[in-house]
C-alpha cells in the first residue's frame, strides 16, 4: 500500500476545506430559497404567480396582494439612483486614477471608504431631517419650473417619495460604483494612453478614446453591483419613500420598495397567506438581486480583455 506524504495529505485537507466552505454558501443560498418558497406556499395556493406579480392592490385586511407596486418602487428607486450616481461615481474614479493632484487623491479615496461604512440608518435620518426639506423646497420646485412638463416632475412637492428614495440610494452606491470603477481603470495599458497622447489627443481625449472603451465592460459591472445594492436596501429607503402601496409617474409622490413592505409589514402579519406574501416579496426581490449580481461578476471578469481586437 503506497503512503501519502503528509505535506499532500495537507494540501488535500486544505483543498477539501475549501471546497467545503464555497459549497456551504450554495447550500445556504439553497436553503434560503426553499424557506421563502415552503412560507409562500399558502399565497400561490390562493393568489397564484401571475396574479401576485401583475396585481396592484394589497389589502391584508380582505387577503389580497400585489406586488407590483413594489416591485415599481424598487426599480424606479433604483433607477434614479443610477441617473445620480453612475456619473459622479465614473468621476470621482477618473479623478482618483487620471485627473486628481496626487496630494488630493488619498483624502478623496479615505472619504468614499468612510461614506462606505456610514450605517443605512443613519443616511435615512440625515435623508429624513437635511435632503427631505431640500428638495421639498428647493429643488422639486425648481424641477416642477423647468421640467413640469414631463409627467416624472409633476404633483406637489412634498419632499417624500421616489425621488427622496432615489438620492439617498445614490448617496449609498457611491462608493461602490467609484471603488469598482477605479480597479478597472487601473487595468488599463499604459500603452493605450501613451498611444493616444503621442497621435496628439489631449488628455481629455485620451481617456475618452482609449481608456473609457477599454473599461467600459468594468464600469457596466460596476454599475450592477451598485444597483444590487440599490434593489436591498431597506432602512434608509423606508424612512424617506413615503411607504404608498401605489404607483405613479410622478418622481414627487410618495410609494412603496420591495425590501420597506417586508421591513414594516413582517412584524405584523397574521395569518399564512400575509405571511406568505411578505416571503413571495423576499422571492422576488432574491431572485432579481441574484440575476444582476450573476451578470455584473461576469462583465466585471470581461475587463481584462478589453474591447474587442484591443490585443490583436
Amino acid at each position: 500500500m503506497t503512503q501519502v506524504p503528509v505535506g499532500q495529505l495537507g494540501d488535500r485537507a486544505w483543498a477539501w476545506t475549501i471546497t467545503a466552505l464555497g459549497g456551504a454558501i450554495l447550500v445556504v443560498a439553497g436553503l434560503v430559497v426553499m424557506e421563502l418558497a415552503r412560507v409562500s406556499g399558502p399565497l400561490w395556493a390562493s393568489t397564484g404567480i401571475w396574479r401576485f406579480l401583475t396585481s396592484t392592490e394589497w389589502d391584508p385586511v380582505q387577503q389580497r396582494y400585489g406586488a407590483l407596486p413594489f416591485i415599481y418602487g424598487t426599480l424606479v428607486t433604483s433607477a434614479v439612483a443610477l441617473v445620480v450616481a453612475l456619473p459622479v461615481g465614473v468621476g470621482l474614479a477618473l479623478f482618483l486614477s487620471e485627473m486628481g493632484p496626487k496630494r488630493l487623491r488619498p483624502p478623496v479615496a479615505f472619504a468614499i471608504e468612510v461614506l462606505a461604512a456610514i450605517p443605512s440608518v443613519i443616511f435615512g435620518l440625515w435623508g429624513l431631517f437635511v435632503m427631505v426639506p431640500w428638495l421639498r423646497g428647493t429643488l422639486e420646485p425648481l424641477l416642477q419650473r423647468t421640467l413640469g412638463f414631463l409627467p416624472f416632475f409633476q404633483g406637489p412637492p412634498i419632499g417624500l417619495g421616489y425621488l427622496a428614495a432615489g438620492m439617498i440610494l445614490a448617496v449609498m452606491i457611491l462608493p461602490t460604483i467609484s471603488s469598482v470603477t477605479l480597479e478597472v481603470l487601473k487595468t488599463v495599458p499604459l500603452a493605450l494612453k501613451e498611444g493616444a497622447l503621442a497621435l496628439g489627443a489631449t488628455r481629455w481625449e485620451s481617456i475618452r478614446m482609449a481608456v473609457l472603451p477599454y473599461a467600459r465592460p468594468g464600469i457596466f459591472g460596476a454599475t450592477l453591483l451598485g444597483l444590487g445594492r440599490a434593489l436591498g436596501e431597506t432602512m434608509a429607503v423606508t424612512m424617506v419613500i413615503g411607504n404608498s402601496p401605489e404607483i405613479h409617474a410622478s418622481l414627487f409622490a410618495p410609494g412603496y420598495s420591495l425590501p420597506a413592505v417586508i421591513a414594516n409589514e413582517f412584524a405584523e402579519a397574521t395569518g399564512a397567506i400575509h405571511t406568505g406574501a411578505l416571503a413571495g416579496l423576499g422571492l422576488v426581490l432574491f431572485g432579481i438581486t441574484l440575476l444582476l449580481n450573476a451578470v455584473a461578476r461576469i462583465l466585471v471578469a470581461t475587463v481584462g480583455r478589453g474591447p474587442r481586437g484591443a490585443h490583436g
